[in-house]
């Protein structure tokens, strides 16, 4: 059965609480591992949730501020002191090459693990595979970041009450959906007549930004969203300063992007009470919000009907 959650490793911004790990959060998405923005410590987080090294296919990094990477030396030396087998591709800004490097190896370590460096030069289209596609988009903070989407490929939902009207069965369904039609005696069956869109699941990943249009592209129609949210609208002139947003900003994008889940992160030591953030994001979106909190799992929202899909 395949499984498709965020499981958040640590929700911190800059400076980590008795609460809050630096960032890390791993995207299981059917096969895939997607690991994001590994901060200090996340290889302990990662023992705290449960979530072996090998479920680790591609680490993802926005940018090379410490509270987004420090935890890659110990997630690298652990794909090799725990055998894994498969490769791990790794993406990052690629002015950044130089840190990635000293981070791989910031340390003796005999590594038996596969760890291919994928950087990230401009925005477009990533990585494909099974999953979909892999795009990243530039953001705008202080040092080149990049915010990552995942785009999984429209497909179609065979109807089964159309296909037993019809008299496709069998075999015949698999021959339908390879070639678009098959044959049923005299009569020429086309896929649209008994299937319907299935649209396609997105997820999206935005991290140290300032509002741009980086963040929009990334966010549209994503089933889940998750979001940086570091200050809340008294310091939004820090906010900007700093290049980052607000958790009001983030609440606007949800709304303008049709975005389904909305899950709040990256929160600044000074705020006390996390549930403030989602009262600023809640007056402009109506739908669902999750403060995210360490060692926590959010499911992406199951797939609509095709036809509320559309709307």
């Amino acid at each position: 059965m395949s499984v498709r959650e965020l499981v958040v490793l640590g929700t911190g911004s800059q400076v980590p609480t008795r609460t809050r790990n630096h960032n890390g959060y791993l995207l299981r998405w059917d096969g895939e591992g997607l690991l994001f923005d590994p901060g200090e410590g996340t290889q302990r987080q990662m023992l705290f949730a449960g979530v072996a090294a090998s479920s680790i296919t591609r680490i993802c990094l926005s940018h090379f501020h410490g509270d987004h990477c420090l935890g890659v030396p110990g997630v690298v030396q652990r794909l090799s002191l725990d055998g894994v087998r498969h490769p791990v591709v790794a993406h990052y800004p690629a002015s950044g090459a130089e840190y990635f490097a000293r981070l791989r190896h910031a340390s003796a370590f005999r590594e038996t693990a596969e760890l291919v460096e994928s950087p990230v030069a401009e925005p477009g289209e990533i990585a494909r595979g099974a999953f979909g596609r892999l795009l990243a988009r530039r953001l705008s903070h202080p040092v080149e970041s990049f915010g990552y989407q995942l785009v999984e490929p429209d497909t179609r939902r065979m109807l089964p009450d159309r296909l037993a009207a019809l008299g496709v069965r069998g075999p015949a369904v698999g021959q339908l959906q390879r070639d678009g039609f098959v044959e049923v005696g005299e009569r020429r069956v086309e896929l649209p007549a008994v299937s319907e869109p299935r649209r396609g699941q997105r997820f999206a990943f935005v991290m140290d930004t300032r509002l741009c249009d980086g963040v929009f592209e990334l966010a549209e129609h994503a089933d889940l969203l998750v979001i940086e949210s570091t200050f809340l609208s008294a310091d939004a002139a820090l906010a900007t300063e700093y290049g980052h947003l607000t958790a009001a900003q983030a609440g606007r994008v949800a709304a303008e992007c049709g975005v389904r889940k909305l899950v709040l992160s990256h929160f600044s030591q000074r705020y006390p009470d996390p549930e403030a953030f989602r009262a600023e994001a809640a007056a402009s979106f109506g739908g669902e919000i999750v403060v995210a909190s360490d060692i926590s799992r959010i499911a992406v929202p199951a797939r609509r009907p095709a036809r509320a899909a559309a709307d």
